[in-house]
């Protein structure tokens, strides 16, 4: 009767014991799959042997450090680019006051949402931890900072920033009966669309196939609220075959600008996956429209194409300025991932200025590394050639550097030429180069200038 007894409560025991096993294995398959990331790997990489670390050290070492780059320092190199916009605006053209006051309350409001957003970020960060929005950095694994958490799809805190900037200008400049309100707020659908469609990605992780569509859709308000022109100028050259110097494409035009939309989100998005690199193209980029705007708005006398510029600088300079303040956290070493929430949104953003101020052929020579980037990777998006999911250059924990794959990006490619760098020194030699695509843009405006158009 004993043996018998204590071999029922054996087996009670073993049943206990396995429906335990399996409760523990759920539980952890349910929390492997609630944290996602974009850009880095599922679980965090194992420390080298030179970084063995008792359990205690290791989950401290992946609790998220929400630090920020001292603003002032961001605040400081910025400068460099703000001086010659400045000069523009207050020396070197005669800008009507109006439009001056306008420019100037727009920088005011952009200049706090600079600040909110650097208050935003690490509260937002806590909230998206809290809900396994995180990833770890593929490029330091191996080493301690890959095993922290680093929060992700913090553009979504830019994006809310800029569109509260952006509605609130509309009370110091837009009326009733404005021509241009219509066609503001149809930007502003469109961008706050892609916001939302961003986040989606970020937290579903769409296949990449479906975020062609994605900006296709979220452009549809500006299409259909779209009432200005849709004729281009031909180039003087051609003008002798085509016959007339203006042509008039019709619906033609709206699909181009639809193309155009998808185009700009999705070389953002492609072009990415080091620190800072996403944001900081954008950054570069958006420098480069505000100093173009005031050009155009300074040699024009053309009412309308002043007021289309403005247009443009309206929307620009919001950007930048949350931009700045994301930089910040995201600079190498990232305290935060942007995610394709950012991407999206800064991407449609410059689309919808280049489309609404009628220099769409300008804002594409300022993507020349973004167009590089997108036929280097076009073998492998048609799938001619296999493409994996993180096409990211190799890191070596035990140097620190970074070593070009024979994925064709321009960040692998920028390794394969220059050699095995560090991932700040790549950021900073990709920033040039997306510096140099701009100077060259304003270059070859200049040599055209009365010859082409």
């Amino acid at each position: 009767m004993t043996t018998t007894k204590e071999s029922r409560d054996r087996g009670f025991h073993l049943q206990i014991t396995t429906v335990n096993l399996k409760t523990a294995k759920e539980g952890q398959r349910t929390s492997a799959m609630a944290a996602r990331k974009r850009g880095a790997s599922k679980q965090p990489p194992p420390p080298t042997e030179s970084h063995h670390k008792s359990s205690e050290s290791v989950a401290t070492s992946t609790d998220p450090q929400i630090t920020s780059t001292k603003p002032s320092k961001i605040l400081l190199f910025s400068l460099i680019f703000f001086l010659p916009y400045l000069y523009l605006i207050f020396y070197h053209y005669r800008i009507e006051t109006e439009l001056k006051k306008s420019i100037l309350i727009n920088a005011s409001l952009s200049f706090a949402g600079f600040f909110i957003t650097l208050m935003m970020i690490p509260v937002a960060s806590r909230y998206v931890i809290k809900r396994n929005l995180f990833g770890y950095d593929i490029n330091k694994k191996g080493t301690p900072q890959g095993l922290i958490k680093v929060p992700e799809s913090l553009g979504i805190v830019v994006g809310t920033v800029f569109l509260v900037v952006a509605i609130l200008f509309q009370y110091f400049n837009f009326t009733s009966d404005s021509n241009w309100l219509v066609e503001y707020n149809a930007a502003l659908a469109s961008v706050c669309f892609m916001i939302l469609l961003g986040f989606v990605d970020d937290v579903l992780d769409i296949p990449w196939r479906v975020k062609l569509l994605l900006p296709s859709i979220a452009a549809l308000p500006l299409l259909m609220a779209y009432a200005g022109h849709t004729t281009i100028m031909i180039p003087k050259p051609l003008v002798q075959y085509v016959g007339t110097e203006i042509l008039d494409l019709g619906w033609i035009y709206k699909l181009y600008m639809g193309l155009l939309a998808v185009f700009c989100t999705n070389s953002i998005n492609i072009h990415a996956g080091i620190n800072g690199l996403e944001v900081g193209q954008t950054v570069v980029i958006a420098f480069a429209i505000l100093i173009h705007n005031i050009m155009q708005i300074g040699a024009s006398s053309n009412p309308e194409t002043k007021q289309a510029h403005a247009f443009s600088i309206y929307l620009v300079q919001p950007l930048l300025a949350t931009s700045l303040a994301l930089l910040s956290y995201n600079w190498y070493p990232s305290s935060v991932f942007v995610g394709d929430t950012y991407t999206y949104f800064a991407g449609m953003t410059m689309a919808v200025v280049g489309i609404l101020g009628h220099y769409s052929e300008t804002l594409l020579i300022f993507f020349l590394p973004q167009i590089i980037n997108f036929l280097l990777s076009l073998p492998q998006l048609a799938g001619i050639i296999p493409c994996p999911r993180h096409r990211l250059p190799r890191f070596d924990p035990q140097t620190g550097l970074l070593t070009g794959t024979k994925d064709g990006t321009l960040v692998n490619v920028s390794l394969r030429i220059f050699g095995r760098r560090s991932e700040k020194s790549l950021c900073i030699l990709l920033l040039i180069l997306q510096g140099v695509g701009c100077c060259f843009c304003f270059f070859l405006r200049w040599v055209l200038t009365g010859w082409y158009k």
